[in-house]
């Protein structure tokens, strides 16, 4: 898979993406929440098709970068220091940061109760991921376990779970069927993490965002555009 930087200019803007070659049979084009642009194109095809396709697109894409714009004063640099707020399924936590040789976290009347013998803002960053992490492991494996019933009747394979942090996507499918989600999901509402998890399902069946995916995933979750919107309100 091969990836380039590139631009295009519409309307006196300069629209900078990635372009990205790969074995697919379709060319997609991606406006992610932190407002980079990705263009998914079949191996070998002509640069000035994909530049024309995406002036075609180009007012689109602006107004998916203004949109994913107006959230971002919502998530200020995290500093990790006492009385800090931090997410866990959509709710909002207090840091309490206390210095003790055992370390743990404990989510406890409203609170994230942090015991570190380094109270540096890097350890108590590093203590607390890995909390959200052990977390997630259990939380997204119930949760694909629940929104794997509506799939395992339709002739693929239930796809293995990673977890890791992704800059850019909250959640992939490979072609060897294995799920990976985005940590960060375990911040957001149950149901932004069901449409994350029922969307990556949809592509065992459809792998591209064509019309025969979007038909499946309306059958399968005939809400999933306000829980997308959600999800972005939330995390974004």
């Amino acid at each position: 898979m091969e990836e380039t930087k590139h631009a295009i200019t519409y309307a006196g803007k300069s629209i900078p993406f990635h372009l990205i070659y790969s074995k697919r049979k379709s060319m997609e084009i991606v406006v992610y929440p932190d407002g980079s642009v990705s263009v998914k194109a079949p191996l070998g095809t002509d640069e000035n098709l994909i530049e024309h396709r995406l002036h075609k697109r180009a007012r689109w894409i602006l107004r998916q970068i203004r949109y994913f714009a107006q959230f971002e004063p919502r998530t200020p640099q995290r500093r990790f220091v006492g009385g800090e707020s931090h997410l866990y399924l959509g709710r909002k936590y207090r840091l309490k940061i206390t210095r003790s040789e055992i370390e743990g976290v404990l989510l406890k009347h409203g609170f994230f109760h942090i015991n570190v013998a380094d109270n540096k803002p890097e350890h108590v960053a590093k203590l607390l991921e890995h909390w959200y992490r052990r977390r997630a492991d259990v939380y997204f494996s119930q949760v694909l376990g629940e929104c794997w019933l509506r799939f395992q009747n339709k002739g693929v394979d239930k796809p293995t779970l990673k977890i890791r942090i992704m800059k850019t996507r909250w959640g992939s499918l490979s072609r060897k069927g294995g799920m990976t989600l985005n940590l960060q999901l375990i911040k957001a509402p149950r149901e932004c993490i069901e449409y994350v998890v029922i969307h990556e399902l949809c592509h065992l069946l459809h792998s591209n965002h064509g019309k025969a995916f979007y038909d499946l995933l309306e059958r399968s979750l005939p809400d999933w555009i306000a829980r997308k919107k959600k999800l972005e309100m939330a995390l974004c």
